[in-house]
């Protein structure tokens, strides 16, 4: 079959190749793949910059497929089902955090498209217990979209809460934030997206999603916007999606005496300034949050099925497997929000 595969660590290194079809074992189920969203860890990836990856490997976890094949003991999809599927692959299944199925923190995971074959190929294999089977009126292209969905389910629903009268401030209008947007506008509450000049059409189209106050943060002032909206308080909640350490601190002075701060974004650098004054003086939550687990993918599923997500507007190109470079270099340029590979 072809597949793109990342054939040494490096820059690049990343071609079409053609490699063995894979088959379903026992309890794995084998998905003829139909889109594959490109995602920011492939593109560190690409860059050399990720070093969770091992080579060569097969690059691609966001992604909608077909059953074609289940191997034995599979009993809850069968051939012919439209499913998703999560990024867990393998756990050792008997730390406490297997357990309590938190596999995002498990420290022998290995996950689709970093350590096994992943999705940029025209089939992939996952186990039957990371299979989500597609509400029907959820497209193939929508559906591959359900894993960074789910990572901001788990940071704005399971990591913290989100009622119905916050005031939420979300820095970083990528993929990311803007999914985060669409997630906590759907519990009703009040969003603030905030990014950069450059950042002009995507806060456009957080408008159209439903985003209330978009503020490009170098022509007006951010703290002005914030309090004007939280009665000179802050915000009850903040999601850092940018990664960015600048937006970081600037944030932690946003938010609200005994409010929470979620840090959604990964940074370049695993040390960084942090204002920890802000954090101990206005006894902040700072929260961490790691990808997603088993629980968030029903509800994103859910969200996606009930039209709180707009999949359609977030998707802005797609490209053919054959012309993968062409998708990368489109994330590369930062003209689009996000890129699909159809297989």
């Amino acid at each position: 079959m072809k597949a793109v595969m990342k054939t040494a660590p490096g820059y690049d290194n990343m071609e079409l190749d053609s490699i063995e079809e894979p088959k379903a074992a026992s309890g794995q189920v084998k998905i003829k793949v139909e889109y594959t969203g490109i995602c920011g860890t492939d593109m560190h990836t690409f860059s050399g910059q990720y070093r969770n990856s091992k080579t060569p490997l097969v690059l691609g976890h966001e992604f909608s497929g077909t059953v074609v094949e289940v191997g034995e003991n599979v009993t809850k999809v069968k051939v012919g089902d439209r499913v998703t599927s999560e990024t867990t692959f393998e756990t050792c299944g008997e730390c406490e955090y297997c357990r309590e199925k938190d596999y995002n923190l498990c420290s022998n995971r290995k996950g689709i498209g970093t350590q096994v074959n992943g999705s940029f190929a025209e089939y992939v294999v996952s186990r039957e217990e990371s299979v989500h089977k597609l509400p029907d009126n959820v497209s193939f292209e929508a559906a591959s979209l359900t894993e960074p969905l789910a990572c901001c389910v788990h940071a704005a629903l399971e990591k913290t809460t989100i009622e119905k009268d916050d005031k939420v401030l979300v820095f970083g209008p990528g993929p990311i934030g803007l999914l985060q947007c669409q997630v906590i506008k759907a519990q009703g509450a009040f969003v603030i997206l905030a990014g950069i000049t450059k950042d002009a059409k995507r806060l456009e189209l957080a408008k159209s999603l439903g985003v209330d106050v978009v503020v490009d943060i170098q022509k007006e002032s951010l703290e002005e916007v914030v309090m004007k909206h939280t009665n000179g308080y802050g915000v009850d909640k903040l999601f850092e999606c940018s990664g960015a350490v600048p937006a970081l601190n600037q944030g932690l002075p946003l938010v609200r005496k005994k409010g929470t701060f979620v840090q959604v974004g990964i940074f370049a650098e695993k040390l960084n300034p942090l204002d920890q004054e802000s954090i101990i003086q206005r006894e902040l939550t700072y929260v961490g949050t790691r990808s997603q687990k088993p629980s968030s993918w029903p509800i994103a599923l859910n969200l996606l099925a009930e039209g709180k997500i707009n999949a359609d507007k977030m998707i802005t190109k797609v490209v053919p497997l054959e012309q993968w470079r062409e998708g990368f270099d489109a994330v590369r340029s930062g003209d689009q929000i996000k890129v699909l590979v159809q297989s």
